[in-house]
């Protein structure tokens, strides 16, 4: 992929806060954010994430960001399409971000259905790293390009088009 402008940072970190007996709060849920993302974009991706939410548990809140960017840059300062913060404290929620700046542009290339698959294929990578993070589990490319494809498949067969 070619070289772009980094996106704008996440706006905080979100730290779990204890509650007056001095327990910690958890707050759970997958939540998607990014209204400056193609409202196509938007829409399946809040389908998808409404999918996700009735098959796997989400036990610890995972905002989803959607930026308007053709990649983002991570803390190692690469350039990708979508990545998972995990936190080594747990008291720190993790976060999703993915890319969607290039949706027009593969739409125009593969059709509307594979431009957005491509992007739940992104969203579905990343919840599996937030899987393996939230399950103790050291993080599997591997296993999350696996898994993510079996998942967009999975939700494939219940929806008509993304």
């Amino acid at each position: 992929m070619k070289a772009r402008r980094a996106a704008k940072p996440v706006a905080a970190i979100h730290r779990v806060t204890g509650s007056q007996f001095g327990d910690p709060i958890v707050r759970g849920g997958l939540h998607i954010r990014g209204s400056d993302a193609h409202p196509e974009v938007r829409h399946a991706v809040i389908r998808f994430a409404r999918w996700l939410r009735a098959k796997f548990p989400f036990p610890i809140r995972v905002p989803v960001y959607l930026f308007p960017t053709e990649q983002i840059m991570t803390g190692k300062r690469e350039l990708v399409s979508a990545s998972f913060f995990a936190p080594f404290d747990r008291s720190v929620e993790p976060y999703i971000r993915v890319s969607t700046g290039d949706y027009t542009l593969l739409r125009q290339k593969n059709g509307r259905d594979n431009a957005l698959a491509s992007i739940l294929c992104s969203v579905a990578h990343e919840v599996v790293h937030y899987q393996q993070w939230s399950q103790g589990r050291e993080l599997c490319e591997r296993e999350a390009l696996r898994r993510a494809s079996a998942i967009v498949r999975s939700y494939w067969k219940t929806v008509l088009h993304p």
